[in-house]
């Protein structure tokens, strides 16, 4: 950006949060690394869904989420200590600016994380697969994305659009927590420069899967190596 505009936090509505600058540089920095090493680790793909296969790599941390039928079952990878305590923080951020999204017994269990490469969208959809109504924390970095919410009834409008930047937080729950949201757009080369990556936006999400929270997490799956992305192309 030629200047910066001063982009206040926003409660854009209820139970929508959307916090700018939520994470400095350096820390999105550490926040890539930490996704790469687990990344190497674990299993990248782009799933199949119902529409057909996504645009978007995905990388399942704490719980593994699974399409056909959509699930979550244990992963091999548990969730880091420090992403807990981030997404916990963020919520508090969050509340901060829609007091409705508290939740003193938030623990996240599973983090999405999720590359878009250039050219990448999410369509509208709800994250419907976690019995917990906790509130999902949501994290960019790297390129500027549209980001779209609209109501719990269907895609049709009224829907809320903001530009998430990198290093941004929004968090959504209570009466949105089923909202259809998603990114119709990724806007390429707009990383800033020491984000840790070079193209694309890699977004996490953390959220709470079972209604009591904390569940033991010990099973290993399978790897999967067709359409694997280990090197998450961030580098």
């Amino acid at each position: 950006m030629l200047f910066d505009v001063p982009r206040p936090a926003a409660h854009l509505r209820a139970g929508v949060a959307h916090v700018p600058g939520f994470l400095d540089v350096s820390a999105q920095a550490e926040l890539v690394s930490q996704a790469r090493d687990l990344a190497r680790r674990g299993r990248m793909d782009r799933p199949v869904v119902g529409s057909g296969q996504m645009s978007v790599f995905i990388l399942s941390v704490g719980r593994e989420w699974r399409t056909r039928p959509y699930r979550y079952v244990p992963s091999e990878m548990a969730l880091p200590e420090q992403w807990i305590a981030l997404g916990r923080s963020a919520l508090a951020a969050a509340v901060r600016v829609a007091p409705e999204l508290a939740d003193d017994l938030f623990r996240p269990e599973a983090a999405l994380v999720n590359y878009y490469p250039p050219g990448s969208s999410m369509g509208l959809h709800v994250d419907a697969n976690e019995e917990s109504s906790a509130p999902v924390v949501s994290l960019s970095i790297g390129d500027e994305a549209l980001f779209r919410i609209g109501h719990t009834e269907g895609r049709t409008r009224p829907w809320d659009d903001v530009t998430l930047m990198s290093g941004d937080l929004i968090v959504f729950g209570g009466p949105a927590r089923r909202a259809y949201h998603g990114v119709p757009a990724v806007r390429p080369g707009t990383a800033p420069v020491g984000c840790g990556i070079k193209e694309g936006r890699l977004n996490i999400t953390l959220r709470q899967v079972d209604r009591g929270g904390g569940a033991a997490n010990t099973d290993v799956h399978t790897r999967r190596e067709q359409g694997k992305c280990t090197e998450l192309n961030i580098v």
